[in-house]
């Protein structure tokens, strides 16, 4: 062949190379969502190239078989027509045997190059960077490669996966699809602008919903406004006025006979109107949803769904009441607020190194605020003041505090054994302890200051 020829030939096989590999990587790089949607929107080309995906094996032996053939064919054709004229340009400076070798290292040097860069290199960053795009454009040609080297391909593929269940490995990819890819695609929506961090926080609180407890979002004992069921009407009107809140729970004798509830439009209505408020009467006092305290906040929803209520009671196993919640406090989980219409906001940051934190503020909202990972056994509380009292092993007292994960956790007010607020300070001293350090010891213990202090 003429040097131009041979030229020819070898751009004619650094395409046919090129075109392997970006077949392969773009196959391999094809988002399965993406795939879909495109074959929705009526894109036949896409549907094949996710049956492709389901069955790759043939698909990606033509690939190599493909490449290797190549490969070597660009090796025999470059020596033989390049290293020529290399050498005898060399032997105008070198002896005629160096030139020679010196000529081979040359061709050689520079069909591999051309290869590495316009077979390789460049292909594959272009099936990566639009990878269902090109993987659509090549699936013909590649089906149709597939058809014409069938009883070679029959042959390899037989032959790879025998050798895949010889040695246990899996044939197929696994395309399950779980929580943490879904949270892991929104979080590189979120990098790259796609979604706000606030949405991407939405979508990672509805998949918390199943494992936070709805003690986490419920008002606590303490702060539910009741009426007894015989209140006289000025008893009523007085506390509405200064506990104004949309629901109340009506009881006999005490908080926890609980026997239904009153909706605070019914009473507005009666008020406003001059009309006498009586709970005694008929079809103001409706039937109240009770839940136990170890529900999830999803099977909470469930429950306000099958039951069309949006007001529930929590009770402990003893059947005492612990908290009420509203499908407006499980949305307000979703959406991340943690500043309730009635309440102050309970997580304040104080500066850079500081926050100050209401003791009811549930765990997942603590560890959210300060970049935490998890807390030293939290199957056992709900709450920051839970955590303070398993790791304190007793009832919490001003000043008190406990070294955690880098953090300060220091008692500022206590409140009828109640803890109200807590100043967290973080401690570039101390080093985050791991999970294995906990499991044994009620407190842990820094390098350098003891974890209980007070």
């Amino acid at each position: 062949m003429t040097l131009l020829q041979s030229l020819l030939v070898i751009a004619a096989l650094i395409a046919t190379s090129a075109f392997f590999s970006v077949a392969e990587l773009s196959l391999a790089a094809s988002r399965r969502l993406r795939l879909r949607q495109m074959a929705d929107e009526g894109d036949a080309r896409a549907a094949r190239v996710l049956l492709m995906q389901e069955q790759p094996g043939d698909y990606f032996t033509v690939v190599q078989v493909g490449l290797n053939a190549v490969a070597i064919l660009g090796g025999v054709v470059g020596e033989g027509a390049l290293s020529p004229y290399f050498s005898a340009l060399l032997e105008l400076w070198l002896p005629q045997r160096q030139a020679q070798t010196a000529g081979f290292l040359a061709s050689f040097l520079l069909v591999t190059s051309l290869f590495i860069l316009f077979a390789d290199l460049l292909p594959k960053r272009l099936g990566m960077a639009n990878s269902e795009r090109v993987a659509v454009a090549v699936v013909g040609p590649m089906q149709w490669c597939m058809r014409l080297f069938k009883p070679l391909i029959w042959l390899y593929s037989r032959a790879a996966d025998v050798l895949l269940r010889l040695s246990g490995l899996p044939v197929q990819r696994d395309e399950r699809v779980t929580s943490d890819d879904i949270l892991a695609m929104m979080e590189a929506g979120a990098r790259s602008g796609v979604l706000a961090a606030r949405e991407q926080q939405v979508i990672e609180n509805l998949f918390e919903l199943d494992s936070r407890s709805v003690v986490s979002s419920m008002s606590s004992r303490e702060r539910i406004a009741y009426f007894l069921r015989d209140d006289p009407d000025t008893v009523i009107r007085a506390r509405i006025a200064n506990e104004p809140f949309s629901t109340y729970p009506v009881c006999v004798g005490d908080i926890d006979h609980v026997v239904g509830y009153v909706d605070a439009k019914d009473l507005f209505q009666r008020a406003l109107n001059n009309q006498p408020i009586s709970l005694s009467e008929e079809g103001l006092v409706r039937k109240v949803l009770i839940v136990p305290d170890r529900l999830s906040l999803a099977e909470v929803l469930e429950q306000f769904r099958q039951v069309h209520e949006d007001f529930a009671v929590i009770v402990n196993e003893y059947s005492l009441v612990v908290g009420v919640v509203t499908l407006n406090d499980v949305m307000s989980t979703v959406m991340g607020d943690l500043v309730g219409p009635a309440d102050e906001e309970q997580i304040v940051r104080r500066d850079e190194d500081s926050w100050l934190i209401d003791g009811i503020t549930p765990v997942a909202d603590v560890l959210h605020a300060l970049g935490l990972d998890e807390l030293p056994h939290e199957g056992d509380y709900e709450t920051l003041a839970g955590f303070l009292m398993v790791m304190l092993r007793r009832v919490p007292r001003r000043t008190d505090s406990v070294d955690w994960g880098g953090y300060k956790f220091e008692v500022i007010d206590v409140d009828s054994y109640r803890i109200d607020q807590v100043l967290v300070s973080r401690l570039a001293s101390l080093r985050p302890a791991s999970a294995g350090e906990v499991s044994n010891a009620p407190a842990l213990l820094s390098s350098q200051a003891p974890d209980v202090r007070s």
